[in-house]
């Protein structure tokens, strides 16, 4: 069922302008932690200050930036099938009136997002050390291949999520609060569950953990990446009269053709190097850092392979 948060990660990623939630969502991801993903996991291997990759003194961060509340509130394949004013009875208290809603969902995967106040704290000089991380991680203290840094760190005030797990999927609410009218109550501190049906993962956080990340990601330098694979393809672009001089078996030979190259070349690249070509010195000629995408997001939910 992990697939179940697929939805919500893609559009999380997509709202808050490349904000990912950490998985599990109860993980804390600070500024300078360092991680891979490996079947569908974060495996956190540690943090660059505590490490002492990086000195603290060489660090600025921004603290407490403010995040757009509207982007940090969103929903998919949610409907309020109703959402109105009731009547109870206490018999201590009499009758009482209360605010109420019943929230339907779709499908699978269909979630409803709530945050207050959202925040973030990030490097304001990456560019200072960024360098510096890449020969100490990839050939100094270690042998990095694959690697992401956590740049900027955000929390929330309070934050409610709810993810269904078929189309039958239903959440009511309720609340006493005499202020709500007709508004919405997902997420209020006041409202209870009355009734959830079909409800995969309903979470309510109400401190300021760091729960959601951006990060910089380690690959192969554009330009080797581009030398290497048009080598790649104009060696295997001979392969055909070769083979057919070298083998005494008479195998077929199609006409030549460009091979497909995938993503993995990246790690090709690095494979094919000659011994101690790639060292100190040579390190940021292979390597620089990029941004996290919605690959890196497909990533969480791949149980195969790396």
């Amino acid at each position: 069922m992990d697939n179940v948060f697929k939805k919500f990660y893609k559009s999380f990623y997509a709202r808050t302008s490349g904000f990912i939630p950490a998985k599990p969502l109860n993980q804390h991801m600070y500024p300078g932690d360092f991680f891979q993903i490996k079947n569908g996991e974060i495996i956190v291997l540690g943090n660059i200050f505590r490490n002492a990759i990086i000195n603290v003194e060489d660090a600025i961060f921004d603290n407490g930036i403010k995040l757009n509340p509207a982007s940090w509130n969103f929903s998919e394949g949610v409907s309020k099938a109703y959402s109105g004013r009731d009547t109870g009875h206490n018999p201590i208290e009499g009758d009482f009136e209360f605010s109420k809603q019943l929230l339907t969902f779709d499908g699978f995967g269909s979630f409803f997002f709530k945050s207050e106040t959202p925040e973030s704290v990030k490097f304001a000089n990456w560019s200072d050390f960024q360098q510096e991380l890449i020969i100490k991680m990839t050939q100094v203290l270690y042998s990095f291949r694959e690697v992401y840094i956590v740049t900027e760190t955000a929390v929330a005030e309070n934050w409610t999520l709810a993810i269904a797990g078929s189309d039958k999927a239903e959440l009511e609410i309720a609340t006493e609060s005499e202020n709500f009218g007709l508004v919405d109550i997902f997420g209020h501190s006041d409202a209870k569950t009355i009734q959830a049906r079909d409800i995969e993962f309903y979470h309510r956080e109400d401190k300021k953990k760091p729960n959601f990340f951006k990060a910089k990601k380690l690959i192969v330098q554009p330009q080797k990446l581009e030398v290497f694979i048009s080598q790649l393809i104009t060696d295997r672009t001979g392969i055909a009269p070769w083979a057919a001089t070298f083998y005494e078996y008479d195998f077929y030979h199609d006409a030549p053709f460009p091979p497909p190259v995938t993503a993995n070349a990246q790690a090709s690249v690095l494979d094919m190097l000659q011994a101690n070509q790639l060292n100190p010195n040579t390190a940021l000629q292979y390597f620089s850092w990029t941004n996290t995408n919605l690959d890196d997001v497909e990533k969480l939910f791949s149980n195969y392979g790396n």
